[in-house]
């Protein structure tokens, strides 16, 4: 059974995955107000990516699914600003939104992923772990980032959310990673997207460092 309940919104240019960290610097006089709010309730906030307009204008397009955020720190700074860190909870469906309140609040249901113990899931796990391996050692060899994970989780909910954390495409391929059904679309979907993303930045290191003076070597992240 959906829990429908309402849910203040926040619109940014980032998709937010279960167990993703997310740190926000809350300067927009809406934006103080609903994260105090928020933090005196001690609920969580609802993040959505933006289809159209930015994160600082007023009427925003958004995505109709998104992830709960939950705070975990508050920095005050002066003004009423802070920053924050969040972490994503759990997935949710938008049914309506609202501006009853200076920032958008949305009615909301949960949407966890379906077929959680589907029969398919160990040989996808399977499949897709030494790839995920491939892809942080290669941006590892890049130099640009250092990953330090000794074992990949098992637990195929996971391997799919961190998968998707880590992959270096648009904002908009990982809003369509999170708005999968199920569990075992989820970890075929990205098996095809990190295949394809290994097999350039292999090609990246092979034809040596010239993508350093390409303006936009990657998929913007």
């Amino acid at each position: 059974m959906s829990n429908t309940r309402e849910m203040p919104l926040f619109p940014l240019n980032t998709v937010l995955f279960p167990g993703m960290p997310l740190y926000l610097h809350i300067f927009e006089p809406r934006y103080k107000l609903m994260i105090g709010e928020c933090i005196r309730q001690q609920r969580p906030f609802g993040v959505v990516l933006i289809s159209q307009g930015s994160e600082v204008s007023p009427n925003v397009s958004i995505y109709s699914v998104g992830t709960t955020a939950d705070i975990t720190h508050v920095k005050p700074l002066a003004h009423g600003e802070m920053n924050i860190a969040t972490i994503g909870r759990s997935r949710f469906r938008i049914l309506s939104t609202h501006n009853h309140q200076p920032y958008l609040s949305g009615i909301v249901e949960d949407f966890p992923v379906t077929q959680q113990h589907d029969a398919s899931l160990p040989n996808l796990v399977s499949r897709l772990t030494p790839l995920v391996k491939r892809y942080l050692n290669i941006f590892a060899a890049l130099g640009e980032v250092e990953f330090k994970m000794d074992r990949l989780p098992d637990d195929p909910e996971l391997l799919a959310y961190l998968t998707a954390i880590i992959l270096n495409v648009p904002p908009p391929d990982k809003q369509r990673i999170l708005e999968i059904p199920s569990l075992p679309e989820m970890l075929s979907a990205e098996y095809q997207i990190i295949r394809r993303e290994a097999l350039f930045l292999k090609h990246i290191i092979e034809n040596g460092p010239r993508w350093r003076d390409d303006p936009a070597p990657f998929s913007p992240n």
